[in-house]
């Protein structure tokens, strides 16, 4: 029986994620499995703990971690795992295109074909003629692989990834405001939690598993609070105490206006600020509090409503509820604030209320990012794997760092370019401008995730650069672009590391062998790397002599996780950097005396927000500025994107769960009835959406819970294809594009 959307909601985001099914917990593990083995879940980056069941040399079940922060619980997606390793569209061979056809191939065939391409671009156009475009979804070990081989061997530092589409903003925000990235706070202060301020964030459909901690959190304590900005009345929404519905692209007008109201009403920590708080404008810390008065004072109530279609008393009420003294507060966002292209000033807007209150480094008290992908972090974030960065804090520009870099990795000196390279919409440009010869992709989507698609799809089709694609799943939008397609393994048949939202790493453990001819990315890039010659590069018998070289780069950096070694992670459900020694607990809250190793025990203070040189944490005047793209009389309302809690990034994986395979696979554009009855658009009705970019047709529903004047689309279908329609207008800070914001024009084509 097809699973409704309702059964859905219910079973994965009401108060107990399996409570909906009427099942305990472990009543999708059958009987008799041989054994468990320990693993995370391959989904979102709230990093859930389970067990993987394997009987016969194939997995039959999963299980949730009682031991880990899910407490057991997965939501369904999770659960249904083992479906996918199963999938009939498994990629199981290498191909390579002949005739215009891709071909199964030989390993030592694809892999020779992969070198000698990859050799040729370098050596007829220079090593900035290649580049690599990896994901959060790569484990650790892989990750850390290919950005050695490129930065190191083929000496380009075009390495790029699709955090730089999700969470680049929140980096840039962390960086600006507090020093360092990655979130102050962990999950726990969900538990201690008064007030939680969701802006940009459907938690209930991306994060289900936290979503239920912040349920069960409002359900048990006392008067506790919830309000979410967000133009779209989404299911996190509906929990709400407060939702605050506004034009896209104007809540910096409502943060700030939050902020005048905590100023004006006297909710402000004088002692906090006067002891830890800087103020900037621009790129310069360069203002003072009384600059910052002043550039709040244009921001009422009544003005932001007035910029924003928010209720004017709905901002000081959110505004009191968050400052209120003695009550704590924390605040949560994704997508819906990053992926813009004034998203780190709108990470910035969210920390300014947490500094001006003095509410960070305290249980329940913490401004916290959250994540998209199982690996954008640790992976990515952490280990450098960007075009700006070398692993864990590093950066290309600054000469030291390539020096320590050069020296950690044994190569000569300037073997490190000292140029960044490109960051991803610059890297695909490259392409479409023939500069880029030669593209290696992994465990990634681009063809169908990348924004105004059909420009990138139109420069992959044009055959301008040799591209390598490694991938669990063929055909996908991308792979059957593909030069060379690698077969590589799938979740339970490799190991390595994961890092989550809050800091926390995990092992993977391979619970089973790859399917078919598949193998580890960490094999197929150790493979390349000696037949480019640079088998000295990486010269691991495996990913855990990867990952204690990792620990040696960590070592007296802000993300010390020295004593994460592989015996620890093996033995523990999770563990919390900064981590410098085996027998050190883990970080909960980073800048508290007391709790974060790097603060001296003899600092003055309970934190030091030592991430910056005077160890002053910075709030900045940003200012309301509109999207890249605002709607007119041609492009009337407003598109935005995001996710629904069947499905998952791109669909390669939900699609092949049969319980999800029909369960909202198709995407369609939800509108308020205001916009659709005008133009005679009935719920059901086949309908056209274009942008100055591309069009794509969907079916159409009308819901109440649409903003008049903005329409909604997800982005897990294949063939309909959102991205069609959105911008690749990028954040100046963060080079994120915006998916969250364009305009568009809706004109009916069948009915139902």
């Amino acid at each position: 029986m097809p699973l409704t959307r309702r059964d859905f909601l219910k079973a994965s985001a009401a108060a107990s994620a399996l409570a909906g099914l009427g099942l305990p917990v472990d009543a999708l593990a059958a009987e008799g499995g041989e054994r468990w083995v320990k693993s995370v879940c391959r989904y979102c980056g709230t990093g859930c703990g389970l067990y993987v069941g394997v009987r016969d040399g194939k997995v039959f079940a999963v299980k949730g971690d009682r031991d880990n922060h899910n407490r057991g619980l997965l939501c369904l997606k999770g659960f249904l795992l083992p479906q996918i390793m199963s999938a009939p569209d498994r990629c199981l061979h290498p191909l390579v295109r002949k005739g215009g056809k891709l071909v199964r191939a030989s390993w030592d065939e694809a892999m020779s074909l992969v070198a000698r391409r990859f050799r040729e671009a370098v050596e007829a156009h220079g090593p900035n003629a290649v580049g690599f475009y990896g994901s959060g979804q790569g484990l650790t070990e892989e990750t850390y692989a290919a950005n050695k081989l490129f930065k190191a061997g083929l000496r380009t530092n075009n390495v790029e990834g699709n955090p730089r589409l999700c969470m680049a903003s929140a980096v840039g925000g962390y960086l600006s405001t507090f020093g360092k990235d990655e979130p102050i706070g962990c999950y726990e202060d969900i538990d201690h939690a008064d007030v939680m301020l969701l802006v940009g964030s459907n938690a209930a459909e991306a994060h289900p598993i936290l979503f239920e901690r912040m349920a069960r959190r409002k359900q048990t304590g006392k008067d506790v609070k919830v309000i979410v900005l967000d133009p779209r009345r989404t299911p996190t929404a509906r929990i709400a105490d407060l939702h605050l519905a506004f034009t896209p692209g104007t809540d910096l007008a409502i943060l700030n206006a939050m902020a005048n109201v905590l100023v004006a009403e006297g909710l402000v920590d004088e002692a906090f600020l006067k002891a830890h708080v800087a103020f900037g404008e621009g790129k310069d810390v360069n203002r003072a509090w009384e600059d910052y008065r002043a550039f709040l004072a244009p921001y009422t109530p009544v003005r932001a409503a007035e910029l924003s279609g928010a209720r004017a008393e709905d901002i000081v009420t959110a505004a009191r509820w968050f400052g209120e003294k003695g009550r704590t507060a924390t605040s949560m966002w994704c997508m819906g604030l990053n992926q813009r292209t004034r998203g780190v000033w709108a990470n910035n807007l969210v920390h300014n209320l947490h500094l001006l209150t003095g509410k960070i480094g305290l249980p329940g008290s913490t401004p916290l990012s959250l994540t998209g992908q199982p690996n954008a972090c640790g992976g990515v974030r952490d280990g450098g794997a960007l075009s700006h960065l070398l692993p864990y804090g590093r950066l290309i520009a600054n000469e030291k760092h390539r020096a320590e870099m050069e020296r950690l990795w044994n190569v000569p000196p300037g073997t490190i370019q000292p140029e960044n390279g490109k960051p991803t919409i610059d890297l695909f440009q490259a392409l479409e401008a023939g500069d880029l010869k030669a593209l290696y992709v992994m465990t990634t989507n681009p063809a169908q995730s990348l924004p105004n698609l059909d420009r990138y799809r139109k420069a992959l089709e044009a055959r301008k650069a040799f591209l390598v694609v490694t991938e669990a799943f063929h055909p996908t939008r991308t792979s059957e672009l593909a030069d060379v397609v690698l077969p590589a393994a799938l979740w339970a048949e490799k190991e390595g590391v994961y890092g989550c939202t809050e800091r926390r790493y995990q092992l993977l453990e391979q619970a089973v062998r790859p399917a078919g001819e598949a193998r580890p990315d960490f094999a197929i890039l150790c493979d390349l790397a000696a037949r480019l010659g640079h088998g000295k590069l990486l010269p691991w018998k495996g990913p855990a002599e990867a990952w204690d070289e990792l620990l040696t780069l960590s070592k007296g950096t802000a993300y010390d996780f020295t004593g994460m070694t592989r015996a620890r992670l093996a033995a523990s459900h999770g563990l919390l950097w900064p981590l410098p020694a085996e027998g050190h607990p883990g970080t909960k809250r980073r800048f508290v005396k007391g709790e974060d190793p790097l603060v001296p025990a003899d600092a003055p203070d309970r934190i030091r927000f030592y991430g910056r040189p005077d160890a002053r944490a910075v709030i900045w005047l940003r200012p309301q500025q509109p999207p890249a793209e605002v709607t007119d009389a041609a492009y009337p309302l407003y598109l935005t994107t995001g996710r629904v809690i069947e499905h998952w990034h791109t669909g390669t994986m939900t699609r092949n769960c049969k319980e999800l395979r029909h369960a909202n696979a198709e995407s369609v554009v939800e509108l308020h009835p205001d916009d659709g009855k005008p133009l005679g658009i009935r719920t059901g009705d086949e309908v056209r959406v274009s942008s100055r970019r591309g069009a794509e047709t969907f079916q159409a529903k009308l819901v109440d819970g649409a903003r008049p004047g903005t329409v909604f689309v997800h982005m897990h279908d294949p063939q309909r294809m959102c991205n069609r329609l959105t911008i690749d207008a990028v954040d100046p800070v963060s080079k994120q594009p915006e998916f969250k914001i364009c305009a568009v024009k809706i004109e009916p084509v069948r009915k139902a």
